[in-house]
């Protein structure tokens, strides 16, 4: 199977795509918010730069778009590798995917704990997702 869009428009598309305040980070961070918690984004001293991180409980929280970093649930439709240009896709995911390993060991090593939350949660199943979110976090400080 051929890609659709010319190698010039699947860049542009590609290109535009961010890897920070995506609309399922928003939205945790909107949900958490509300219920009080506090956060720091995107700290550049942690491994990885996670999404959020809650530096008095040590915890930190990626949320992972399924096709970037290769959701390996089987029932996930959106992890699919391109068609097209495999050779340059495939090692290039599969770099993602061992770079969020070390970064993760890394966290561990530093005393921290991380949580991974995917894309198609928050879009399938939003409360079992917050439901997680909110047992990794633990009661909310005052």
């Amino acid at each position: 199977m051929t890609d659709r869009l010319s190698a010039e428009a699947r860049s542009r598309i590609m290109r535009a795509i961010r890897n920070k305040n995506t609309k399922p980070e928003l939205a945790v961070r909107k949900y958490l918010f509300k219920q009080g918690y506090r956060y720091r984004l995107h700290p550049k001293q942690l491994p990885g730069k996670p999404d959020l991180s809650f530096p008095s409980r040590k915890k930190a929280i990626f949320i992972h778009g399924c096709f970037w970093h290769q959701h390996s649930a089987p029932d996930c439709p959106i992890r699919v590798v391109p068609s097209s240009n495999k050779k340059y896709w495939r090692p290039k995911l599969r770099r993602n995917v061992s770079r969020d390993r070390e970064n993760a060991a890394h966290l561990r090593k530093l005393g921290w704990k991380s949580l991974v939350v995917w894309e198609c949660e928050l879009r399938d199943n939003t409360a079992k997702a917050r439901k997680r979110i909110k047992k990794f976090l633990g009661k909310r400080q005052t």
